[in-house]
């Protein structure tokens, strides 16, 4: 059996007014314990947009199938995908209160983790988790170039 290399990722979004403009960021650890650092954002957006942007970006740049870990302080994103999501096919793309909202990120994250092996992890932003923060910092200064 091959070894699938070991990559951990940590991914954030901010949206300030939300909805107004956004930023995402994402850190990978490569198996090497390299950093790269990935980041964007739009000029009108919502944040659970930019949380799920940011998984979306983070998984498309790993090249092969690896397994990951994926650190989101994001309810929303560690839920919906580990949780929800079974049941929203299910009832094709509808939840209890009618269709499911960010369709099109929530089924680019199907595909995309179908190519992997990925705990999705949550964890509690602001409590100095060192690449948390970093993330959250990064995904700020993103959305900051989209504010007027």
């Amino acid at each position: 059996m091959v070894q699938l290399p070991k990559v951990t990722i940590y991914t954030d979004g901010s949206c300030e007014p939300n909805p107004g403009p956004g930023g995402w960021a994402a850190i990978l650890l490569t198996p090497d314990q390299q950093e790269i650092q990935l980041s964007g954002g739009e000029a009108q957006t919502t944040n659970n947009r930019m949380e799920l942007t940011a998984a979306i970006q983070a998984l498309q740049s790993v090249a092969n199938p690896s397994e990951i870990i994926l650190f989101t302080d994001s309810q929303y994103l560690q839920k919906g995908i580990t949780e929800w999501l079974p049941n929203w096919i299910k009832r094709n793309w509808r939840a209890s209160s009618g269709p499911v909202a960010n369709q099109d990120l929530w089924k680019a994250l199907v595909e995309l983790k179908g190519k992997h092996t990925i705990q999705w992890q949550w964890t509690r932003a602001h409590v100095g988790t060192k690449y948390n923060e970093k993330a959250d910092k990064l995904a700020s200064q993103a959305m900051q170039k989209y504010k007027k």
